[in-house]
């Protein structure tokens, strides 16, 4: 292994971008190995490309990238995957919460014939209980639900072997949940455990609402299993329905119809009704996929390139 290029996808990280240059860069001069940094900008609002052009100008080993727009982490990441050139590629956050010192830990454990490393969180510092529930939660779904084994409490921060970002770049799907797709493509594979820190500067981009369309984005990527439960639902509800009918029947001819049950017949409609929109929305979520993957359009148009 003779060269690494370290991956940054960057969206308005202005406020963090200088301390976290500083520390991957001490983290790469101390490597026997040719070391290089590509930014991604993700169509920033703030002045993160214009300190990444700084960046840039003022030290050979930094390329950079500016998106056209606001393509999505997914989209940054996969643009610096199909530039990056070299034996071995690290994806990692310009937050800071990933701390860069772990990449020699990784490339430890390349050396040993893996070809995907991924750092797998132990503590996640700077987290509100309910953001840790919610993540150890859809880590767990993902694991019994998903066809791919997707590595419990594990982000982006990760190293590839070259075969492996070669691999990944075949995958040109336009609905792209990246941690699945790490898993996805195989390869001998091995995680190495850290502690998470707190975002350094700035504020987070995954609100909860951002992160519940990911987790759905994940489940319908890499898993049947919402249609496989549309499909019991709507068979239980319709199960159900029968049964509630043949005992109606049996009341009338026993006892007669007094004319009662108006509430009892709400409940079954409404019931059956969610029941039915519930399947409906599942079968949508997979129609809209498909939709979007038919139009083959680009993952992203490239603005500016430097270095």
């Amino acid at each position: 292994m003779q060269s690494l290029t370290v991956v940054v996808p960057a969206y308005n990280e202005a406020a963090v971008l200088p301390a976290f240059h500083q520390r991957i860069m001490a983290v790469l001069d101390a490597l026997p190995l040719a070391g290089r940094v590509l930014y991604v900008d993700d169509g920033s609002a703030d002045n993160t490309w214009s300190m990444i052009d700084a960046l840039a100008a003022a030290d050979p080993r930094v390329t950079a990238l500016k998106l056209s727009r606001n393509f999505g982490k997914e989209a940054a990441m996969t643009a610096g995957l199909d530039r990056a050139d070299a034996d071995a590629v690290v994806v990692i956050d310009a937050d800071l919460q990933d701390p860069p010192e772990l990449i020699p830990a990784l490339l430890e454990r390349a050396r040993e014939g893996y070809d995907v490393v991924y750092a797998t969180r132990a503590e996640r510092d700077g987290e509100s209980r309910v953001k840790r529930f919610t993540s150890a939660a859809f880590y767990r779904v993902m694991e019994r639900l998903s066809d791919t084994p997707v590595p419990r409490d594990t982000g982006d921060f990760r190293l590839m072997s070259r075969r492996a970002v070669l691999a990944l770049r075949s995958l040109r799907e336009r609905q792209r949940f990246m941690k699945g797709l790490f898993a996805w493509v195989g390869y001998r594979q091995t995680a190495v455990i850290y502690r998470r820190d707190a975002r350094a500067a700035g504020q987070t981009k995954w609100n909860y609402w951002r992160l519940t369309n990911l987790a759905i984005e994940g489940l319908t990527s890499f898993s049947t299993a919402p249609l496989r439960l549309a499909t019991w639902v709507g068979m239980s509800a319709a199960l159900l329905a029968f049964i509630y009918a043949i005992w109606v029947l049996l009341k009338v001819l026993v006892w007669g119809d007094p004319v009662r049950g108006y509430p009892t017949l709400m409940v079954v409609i409404l019931f059956l009704g969610g029941a039915q929109l519930m399947a409906l929305g599942v079968i949508g979520e997979y129609v809209g996929r498909t939709y979007s993957e038919s139009k083959q359009r680009p993952i992203y148009f490239i603005d500016e390139e430097r270095g």
